[in-house]
């Protein structure tokens, strides 16, 4: 008797009484959706797109108005992440939290006070602080008095420092996992994405507060199904009653 093959894990959720077409074709909505960076959830995004662009350009020769062949070059791949800020910036916010850091510069201006994790700043911290090296000149230092500075090793003018710009942030994998209702899962990752632009804004019409990022990426893997370890209550399941027992 040949053996029967078991179901997948995450199929026929809702018994006897789901819809055959429910097995068969599977969607996602933005509500299914998780983004993660690296293995961490991002949970304040609100859209992740990207495109994939690249060069091909027509071979022509003489005695035809038709290419002869494409030649195929350069790829691109570029997108944007937009997330919802609370009180704070959500990616910074992130990166903090995970010990996120860069090689900074010792005579770069950066801000006198950041935030760290679940840090909050007093009333008057915003309006006392200034802009700060760690190499001791002022901010107002003029270029002449960084000359002779002593320098004793190769990278002595470098430092291990938190970011306190998006483009700061070293490159980093953006995961989208997707599960729906019926138990259906995919899942497609973004790699090496390194952010270039920024751009924000406030005003009487915006209910919201949205920061929008642009970005350019290594890979693209595409989506793809998962199976589903998920163990759901089966809600139409029928149950079959036992004989003799009242």
């Amino acid at each position: 008797m040949p053996q029967r093959l078991p179901k997948p894990v995450g199929q026929n959720l809702g018994g006897v009484l789901q819809s055959e077409v429910t097995r068969s074709y599977n969607s996602f909505s933005g509500s299914d959706i998780r983004c993660q960076i690296g293995n961490y959830s991002f949970a304040e995004v609100q859209a992740v797109s990207y495109s994939i662009t690249r060069e091909k350009a027509p071979i022509y020769t003489m005695g035809s108005p038709d290419p002869r062949a494409f030649s195929r070059n350069k790829r691109g791949i570029a997108g944007s992440l937009v997330w919802v800020n609370f009180d704070r910036h959500a990616l910074l916010n992130l990166v903090y939290q995970l010990g996120g850091q860069f090689v900074a510069n010792v005579d770069d201006l950066k801000p006198q006070f950041m935030t760290n994790q679940s840090a909050f700043l007093s009333q008057t911290a915003i309006y006392q602080s200034t802009l700060i090296r760690d190499s001791g000149q002022s901010a107002g230092a003029t270029i002449d008095q960084f000359d002779g500075q002593p320098v004793s090793a190769v990278s002595g003018f470098k430092e291990v420092a938190s970011p306190w710009y998006s483009d700061q942030i070293l490159p980093f994998d953006v995961t989208l996992a997707g599960t729906n209702e019926e138990g259906a899962a995919s899942a497609m990752k973004i790699t090496g994405v390194e952010i270039l632009n920024e751009g924000t804004g406030v005003s009487i019409d915006d209910a919201v507060t949205e920061t929008q990022c642009s970005f350019v990426a290594r890979e693209v893997q595409p989506w793809q199904a998962v199976t589903s370890p998920l163990v759901v209550p089966l809600l139409f399941q029928l149950k079959t009653p036992k004989l003799g027992v009242a």
